[in-house]
């Protein structure tokens, strides 16, 4: 009845949380005309013009799978799209505001649909009271998590759940505040982003043995030999708010992105890096239906990989020239 977050929840993983994005963006493919995957377009000695942006649209689709083959599912997700139109004396804009969450249970442990959907609610639940006219900052969003643990923590306590019968589950957050962005994650559920210029890249590094002895200096090709290499390092629910470590970041858009929030049925075996050109790319266009994307993403996982529940949500965010600020 060992803890199996035990062997991996070490003091010096903490120090891996407040990373910058730019730290460990793992850019996979570049779609620049016919310049191939993982290349640039040369720079240019031409004078560029940057042009202040704002929030054009904002559109999302979530959806969820058993997969071909399990007869439940442990996974849970959140979406919620609020947008409304401002007028000023020079310009007309759009503002919204969204949050997409989404948990997978962790395999093995019993009720790791309730623990996932215990995650979901309670955090939705909680930037109801804590999320008005400006994007939640770091600390509020840490409490957020730190409250979904404790919740299912409770519940395990309650029922004096003991080893693989504790249930937990993983996290992968996107907040958007007109053109900033907030993502947070536990586990390895992930979070990549599309975007015209830079293609697709990966926004997340899994909390599990192998991501974390790479960190460390370790040859990927040793670090995932190891038998626990895919053990989780971090977790919702199993233990107290003393071992979550949630890695947490912003910045702000400054071009037309597509966000992709995918559980491991998604995500494993390099399926979206594998076929971006073909199921992520075309997504970015406005035209695009998002409805008949998620389906062919979790179509194709079911077809690639299928082994466990398949959870995908698509955010668009459109955006156009802030036209009012030019000439100024």
């Amino acid at each position: 009845d060992t803890d199996p977050l035990q062997p991996s929840l070490s003091p010096d993983v903490a120090t891996q949380s407040d990373s910058a994005p730019q730290q460990y963006v793992q850019a996979v493919k570049s779609q620049d005309g016919d310049m191939g995957p993982g290349k640039k377009r040369p720079m240019s000695d031409d004078p560029t013009i940057v042009l202040p942006m704002q929030l054009h649209t904002l559109s999302h689709v979530g959806l969820t799978s058993n997969g071909i083959q399990r007869d439940h599912n442990e996974d849970f997700f959140v979406t919620e799209t609020h947008m409304s139109n401002v007028e000023t004396p020079s310009d007309r804009r759009c503002s919204a505001k969204g949050l997409y969450i989404l948990c997978d249970g962790m395999g093995g442990h019993s009720a790791g649909e309730v623990a996932s959907a215990l995650a979901a609610e309670t955090i939705q639940i909680y930037f109801k009271k804590h999320w008005s006219e400006q994007l939640p900052d770091e600390a509020a969003i840490r409490e957020g998590i730190i409250l979904s643990n404790q919740v299912i923590y409770e519940r395990n306590q309650a029922d004096h759940s003991e080893g693989f019968r504790r249930m937990g589950t993983t996290l992968v957050m996107l907040l958007v505040q007109d053109t900033k962005v907030a993502i947070a994650h536990v586990g390895d559920s992930r979070i990549y982003r599309f975007t015209r210029r830079q293609g697709l890249e990966q926004l997340t590094l899994d909390h599990e043995v192998g991501q974390r002895e790479i960190t460390r200096g370790v040859d990927p090709s040793v670090a995932y030999a190891r038998p626990d290499a895919q053990q989780l390092t971090q977790a919702l629910g199993p233990r107290d708010q003393d071992f979550i470590r949630p890695d947490i970041n912003f910045w702000e858009m400054n071009e037309d992105s597509l966000f992709i929030l995918g559980s491991d049925g998604l995500t494993d075996n390099d399926l979206l890096e594998t076929y971006c050109h073909s199921h992520i790319e075309p997504l970015i266009s406005g035209n695009a239906n998002l409805d008949e994307g998620a389906d062919n993403l979790v179509d194709l996982a079911n077809q690639v990989n299928g082994h466990d529940n398949i959870t995908v949500i698509l955010v668009r965010v459109k955006l156009r020239p802030k036209l009012s600020l030019i000439g100024r």
